[in-house]
């Protein structure tokens, strides 16, 4: 299952849990933001409705992590390797200045042609071997002299490092099973489609706008059989 939401106008964010062998929207729900509560309750009503869930892959929105672990905590959980690639890539910037920046990029870069658990154990080791080269400069703080208040110098550098070690344990569940969806391009593009089609009748007004989006739902699932 793929499991991402997307934004439109006026706060409205659709959360679309999508079955991606098939194209199939299991459950969907228009709300405003991506919540644990309301993730958690579609989650537990998808397994009271006797769906098994195998395996979900989402981009590491905490909401969604969040209840994840707390409703399906046996089901694989396969991090967007993408999202991770694309968030490092606009911290890092396309032209990075230091070297432990310009290191990480590249090996950022090959991130997504991981195809066995030797070439995971490669990636991880370099990883590490990149953190322990750079970890005075990743990790330094500077200090205010008058309020001694301090903050990080290479935020985005080691917000790339945190993201990134934090996805670890969830980046290659797709090695164990070939039926994982190691991104989750598929929704990404549903969505994009989706867009483009309401793009065509502009000025619906919001409960029309909401109307539109059901009916494209359910219309795309009736074809999916």
């Amino acid at each position: 299952m793929l499991i991402d939401a997307t934004y439109f106008s006026n706060k409205v964010c659709l959360v679309l849990y999508r079955y991606d062998a098939v194209g199939y929207t299991q459950l969907y729900r228009l709300t405003d933001g991506e919540w644990y509560e309301e993730i958690a309750e579609d989650l537990a009503n998808l397994l009271k409705l006797g769906l098994q869930i195998e395996s979900i892959t989402c981009d590491g929105h905490k909401a969604i992590l969040k209840a994840i672990k707390k409703i399906c905590p046996t089901v694989s959980l396969q991090r967007c390797l993408f999202h991770i690639q694309n968030m490092c890539r606009i911290w890092l910037t396309p032209y990075p200045k230091s070297e432990a920046g310009k290191e990480l990029k590249k090996i950022i870069q090959v991130l997504h042609n991981i195809e066995n658990e030797a070439d995971s154990l490669y990636w991880s080791r370099l990883f590490r071997q990149w953190y322990a080269t750079h970890k005075t400069y990743i990790e330094e703080y500077a200090i205010h002299a008058q309020t001694g208040r301090k903050w990080r110098k290479h935020k985005l550098l080691y917000r790339c490092y945190s993201v990134i070690r934090k996805a670890q344990p969830y980046m290659f569940q797709y090695l164990k099973n070939e039926n994982i969806p190691k991104t989750t391009n598929g929704i990404e593009s549903f969505f994009g489609h989706l867009k483009d089609n309401l793009s065509i009748h502009r000025g619906l007004t919001l409960q029309h706008r909401n109307n539109f989006i059901k009916w494209y739902l359910y219309y795309k699932n009736a074809d999916t059989f």
